[in-house]
């Protein structure tokens, strides 16, 4: 039995302004802040044994307050893979290099933090950085609601939840279950999107049923995953 706890970042200083965000990497407002805090004493007490995160600094950011909450005490770690491979960054290329811990008292004290871009929020595309109260104005309410939460008709120049849905699949099926089968228990802080192509996965939700589908900012969900099947709590 394993459990997988997935959580949307507290707010965002552009959710607090009213601005659609998409990849435009802003972090947590004060609310936020204190959202991700309330959301981790929440789930201080379940088994945690890794951590998975977007690229984006809200996502990260909740993490870390979430897992400061925690009655394990150990330290939240990002991990960065030792294999070198082409086209890396010099930031990359030296994180890999020079991250690694040495001490086995300090290997037994962290939490693995693994974060992955394909768990990032849906790209908005024109919509990014437009008032959202003067885009439905512009272009009404109903198309407004549509572009953000239908399924296969994305905003303009942007991603629909179809293409986050693909994105989210492969570390679903390749890095969380993997770990979920093997017994462990995993926290996910991510996006409203993201997190709702994995829901739609988890429930078995149609594409007319995620259109109804909302994931509060720093609210735990939790999923108690059992003989290869999954319970909602």
């Amino acid at each position: 039995m394993s459990l997988l706890i997935l959580m949307r970042h507290g707010q965002s200083m552009w959710n607090a302004a009213g601005f659609f965000t998409g990849w435009v990497d802003v972090p947590l407002s004060i609310k936020g802040i204190d959202e991700a805090r309330e959301g981790g004493k929440a789930i201080a007490h379940l088994p945690i044994d890794e951590v998975h995160v977007s690229m984006l600094i809200r996502a990260q950011m909740t993490a870390m307050i979430a897992m400061s909450e925690h009655n394990s005490g150990r330290t939240p770690v990002f991990q960065y893979s030792q294999e070198m491979e082409e086209g890396l960054s010099e930031n990359e290329a030296r994180m890999r290099q020079w991250s690694q811990i040495r001490g086995d008292a300090a290997k037994d004290s962290i939490l693995p933090v693994h974060a992955a871009w394909q768990l990032n929020e849906r790209m908005y595309g024109d919509l990014q950085g437009l008032d959202k109260d003067e885009t439905r104005k512009q272009y009404g309410a109903e198309q407004v609601h549509v572009w953000r939460r239908s399924f296969d008709v994305p905003p303009p120049n942007g991603e629909s939840l179809e293409v986050t849905a693909e994105c989210t699949s492969p570390p679903h099926e390749n890095t969380l279950m993997p770990s979920i089968e093997a017994g462990k228990n995993l926290f996910v802080a991510a996006h409203g999107n993201s997190l709702r192509s994995i829901i739609m996965h988890l429930d078995g939700l149609s594409k007319e049923e995620v259109l109804g589908l909302e994931v509060p900012t720093g609210v735990p969900i939790v999923y108690r995953y059992s003989a290869g099947s999954w319970k909602r709590e």
